[in-house]
């Protein structure tokens, strides 16, 4: 097996970027979730509504990537420098009240959903357009990792094991499941599909894996991933 892509994402819900190569230290994907946008009572502005998420989709209209070590943000041909006031205005105009980009401290609980490193395979994405009848792209799942795979949902075999990809060391520790953000357009994918319900139908609305680093190290498109 062999990483066929890697994808970060420097602000959460905005569009991401995708590397040829990333480190990685013990929080995951350098400069991965590293900011968000929040509303005046600090939930995240999302595609979905929950605990910590209201479902402000104009968010996932920006793009976000690491510029050296600052992220620049983008509307269409307007970009912006993460931390300046004109890209919040434009955010608060756009999504209809005071928003504002916060980093990430950690406390109480980081800008991950659940683990830092999502992982899918390639073969379950092939199943999922077969059997399912979705577009499967795997950016709609806004997974760090695509493993070439040929066996469909092989990953989810791999909790509880430890993995190598490349020169980092991971443990698999939970499937990931789901919502309604899948089908939507978003993160370079211009139309909506239908992959929730049928996903919801078969498989429990789960698809790809989380992943804790175990050893920080760098990772490359093209590197072997195996298993401990």
């Amino acid at each position: 097996m062999r990483i066929v892509s890697l994808s970060r994402y420097p602000v959460k819900a905005m569009q991401g970027e995708e590397l040829a190569a990333v480190g990685v230290d013990a929080r995951g994907l350098v400069g991965d979730r590293a900011l968000a946008v929040v509303d005046g009572e600090g939930l995240f502005a999302s595609g979905k509504r929950g605990s910590r998420w209201r479902p402000f989709e104009g968010v996932m209209g920006y793009a976000a990537r690491m510029v050296d070590d600052a992220v620049v943000v983008s509307r269409g041909a307007l970009a912006w420098d993460a931390g300046d006031p004109a890209l919040d205005a434009d955010l608060s105009a756009r999504l209809g009240e005071p928003m504002r980009i916060v980093a990430d401290t950690g406390e109480p609980r980081t800008f991950f959903d659940s683990r830092p490193v999502s992982i899918v395979g390639t073969a379950t994405l092939d199943w999922c357009r077969t059997e399912l009848g979705a577009d499967a792209d795997p950016r709609r799942l806004r997974v760090n990792v695509v493993i070439d795979t040929d066996e469909p949902f092989v990953e989810e075999g791999w909790i509880g094991s430890e993995l190598t990809l490349g020169g980092v060391r991971m443990r698999a520790v939970k499937r990931n499941e789901r919502c309604r953000v899948i089908d939507l357009a978003q993160n370079g994918v211009d139309a909506p599909t239908r992959w929730l319900k049928p996903l919801g139908e078969r498989r429990d609305a789960c698809v790809a894996v989380y992943c804790e680093v175990l050893e920080p190290g760098a990772m490359r498109v093209g590197d072997p991933v195996r298993l401990a």
